[in-house]
């Protein structure tokens, strides 16, 4: 029976292969492969949330963090522009017994 022997670098190679065990989560996709599409959407449609959070967070101005700095948001909005996705025919006017009770609380 012949004796074979190995190098350091063959004996870490082995070791690593031995010792390196994959985790639970790829070892049962490994077993069970029809869930890496279901992942991939679960995936998509997170990403897709928290971008759309984000965009919305930085980019309309009826979401605030801060309350305290701005405590009425609605009275920054410019009244000319429209704030909806679609506006057939519709004019934008102050309401006149709002504009009364803002200058009375002023």
């Amino acid at each position: 029976m012949p004796v074979y022997v190995l190098q350091d670098s063959e004996l870490h190679a082995r070791h690593c292969r031995e010792t390196f065990k994959m985790p639970g989560f790829f070892q049962m996709l490994k077993k069970k492969k029809e869930l890496i599409p279901l992942i991939g959407f679960m995936a998509f449609a997170a990403t897709g949330a928290t971008s759309a959070s984000i965009y919305f967070l930085l980019t309309k101005p009826d979401v605030i963090l801060n309350k305290t700095r701005n405590p009425e948001p609605w009275e920054n909005i410019d009244p000319t522009k429209p704030q909806k996705f679609i506006t057939i025919h519709q004019q934008w006017k102050p309401v006149e017994e709002l504009q009364m009770v803002k200058s009375m609380t002023k």
